[in-house]
């Protein structure tokens, strides 16, 4: 046992004293490329990815008007609103067409004298002064109105002397307005006139009332004694 360690102890020296070798080297050719070998280690493929909810274009063209969509339902009315401050005065309008503008008017006379025979009797005249349109009807003593609106009226007549001169000037079959003279020696002139607001076919026309008294007009047969007259003042606004 004492032999075999030191035969170990004596060989270690030698062991210490042997060369190296050197390491082995890699022989490679001149046109092999000088860098190392490309490593294996897997390298991962990196991907560029765009949000396209981030990128804002331009603003496009405007789109064509789409087909209206159904009625709603009506909302309720709101309160009236309080009134406005009154508008500067417009200026004055052109003048209208002069065969538009509404016209009504007659003038007639009675050349013969009257004495009532009845309690009621239209009178009725034999001479025409004007008669626009013909709305006085000759035959009947009447005026049919056409254009709706204000008219003024007037008559004229010579009294009988010693004889009642009873007269009505009607509207339709109202009486509006009396024309009165009593009997007196002398004969005078008298007259009346009215204003009267009348509707489409309205009639105006002079009556005769008899009472117990005779109800007589003078006139000579030669000149003109009894006139009546009517026109149109102002047209009802449509």
């Amino acid at each position: 046992m004492l032999q075999a360690c030191l035969s170990v102890v004596l060989l270690l020296p030698l062991a210490y004293c042997v060369p190296s070798r050197p390491p082995a080297r890699i022989c490679r050719r001149c046109c092999d490329h000088l860098e190392p070998p490309a490593s294996t280690v897997h390298i991962p493929e990196v991907r560029t990815v765009i949000n396209m909810t981030i990128l804002k274009g331009d603003k496009g063209d405007r789109g064509d008007k789409g087909t209206p969509g159904k009625l709603g339902p009506e909302g309720t009315h709101g309160s009236q609103g309080p009134m406005g401050p009154k508008g500067s005065k417009g200026p004055v309008g052109t003048p209208g067409d002069a065969c538009k503008i509404p016209r009504s008017a007659f003038s007639v006379g009675r050349r013969k004298s009257l004495h009532s025979e009845d309690y009621y009797q239209a009178m009725v005249f034999d001479t025409v002064f004007v008669n626009l349109y013909e709305h006085f009807n000759m035959f009947k003593g009447k005026f049919y109105c056409y254009v709706p609106g204000v008219y003024l009226f007037n008559i004229n007549i010579h009294t009988w002397n010693f004889k009642e001169t009873y007269l009505h000037l009607m509207h339709n079959d109202k009486e509006q307005v009396i024309l009165y003279a009593q009997p007196s020696e002398r004969s005078i002139m008298q007259s009346q006139s009215v204003m009267l607001n009348l509707a489409l076919n309205d009639e105006v026309w002079v009556r005769l009332y008899k009472r117990e008294r005779e109800n007589a007009i003078y006139s000579d047969g030669v000149d003109i004694y009894i006139t009546f007259n009517g026109n149109l003042v102002a047209a009802s606004l449509l």
